[in-house]
């Protein structure tokens, strides 16, 4: 199948693409993990978990900005992606499969963890059931609830469909939707992560994920990571999108439940699936006292219209604690 970016994607989309990575696998509990892998081992690392029927490929234009400055690991959940599969589903098998990528990617010390809805699930799991082996967790969108058997029954019989194989890759990208719904994405991404999601079989093409998963979640997966939320003693930062599925009032609830500590933090414009909106990144690595280091980043980011996320070490001041960017 043909990888390359789509005619019209922009320079920044195929210089992303274009850093290099590798393919890795790790054996957990008799399963073969697989994961990718940026950036020059030896340094200190950021893991990134993907959401639900997804796979590491839906990070690649993201991670692939941090290669310079970190070793960025991005793994394949089992049931997932290039993954086994595996005859039932734990968020325990998860965490410790994220654990082993960690230890066995080349990162120094304790990385953090990036998770994206029901990743993010899986990164709070990790986070308190593996304490000692995060520096902290980044949670993008992902709503921490009661459980609820509605959400779950959606989840089990309409949200993802029946498992089919298509006849040709051009009619099985005509069929890919994200779940949730979203509005808000750029066309040249979801080509690529759709192109990503799947993979030959006979008679044609099926998506990657294990549809049998989901069922294994009655009361829906947003619940499993509740018990964990309150445990987690890393630091711990909460993304919410503007247009995504954690509403403020639930943003509220996880900052009470966290001991009103982490700091939630709207992504402005962006849908629950962010890494499809293009949201600008910018890596700070020490501690941003001021803005006046970013003033020309900041007017170029202020001339593209766009949104932009800043992730730094520490940030301290008046300045940046009102600044909305």
């Amino acid at each position: 199948m043909d990888f390359q970016p789509v005619d019209g994607a922009p320079d920044w989309f195929r210089h992303a693409l274009a850093v290099p990575f590798t393919d890795e696998f790790v054996e957990v509990d008799g399963r073969s993990i697989h994961y990718l892998a940026w950036g020059e081992p030896g340094r200190r690392g950021l893991v990134f978990v993907h959401g639900g029927g997804a796979n590491a490929h839906w990070w690649t234009h993201v991670a692939a900005r941090f290669a310079e400055a970190f070793r960025v690991l991005a793994l394949d959940l089992s049931g997932h992606g290039d993954s086994d599969h595996r005859d039932a589903y734990r968020f325990e098998d998860w965490t410790d499969e994220v654990i082993a990528v960690a230890e066995a990617g080349g990162i120094v010390g304790r990385p953090v963890v990036v998770g994206h809805s029901m990743g993010g699930f899986v990164t709070i799991a990790t986070a308190a059931l593996h304490p000692d082996h995060l520096t902290g967790v980044i949670i993008c969108d992902s709503p921490v609830t009661e459980p609820d058997p509605e959400i779950g029954e959606y989840h089990v019989r309409d949200a993802f469909g029946r498992a089919r194989v298509y006849p040709t890759v051009e009619e099985a990208l005509a069929r890919f939707r994200t779940v949730p719904p979203q509005e808000h994405y750029l066309p040249y991404v979801m080509d690529h992560v759709a192109r990503r999601s799947l993979r030959p079989v006979d008679g044609g093409w099926q998506w990657k994920f294990d549809r049998t998963i989901f069922a294994q979640f009655t009361g829906g997966v947003r619940a499993v990571a509740l018990p964990h939320l309150a445990a987690v003693t890393c630091r711990f930062a909460l993304l919410r999108s503007e247009h995504g599925i954690v509403t403020r009032e639930i943003g509220d609830a996880m900052y009470e439940r966290l001991g009103r500590v982490a700091p939630v933090v709207e992504i402005p414009e962006a849908g629950h699936h962010a890494m499809l909106d293009e949201p600008l990144i910018l890596l700070f690595e020490k501690k941003l006292t001021s803005l006046q280091p970013l003033l020309p980043v900041l007017e170029a980011v202020v001339q593209s219209g766009r949104p932009l996320l800043i992730i730094a070490e520490d940030v301290e001041g008046e300045e940046i604690g009102r600044a909305h960017v």
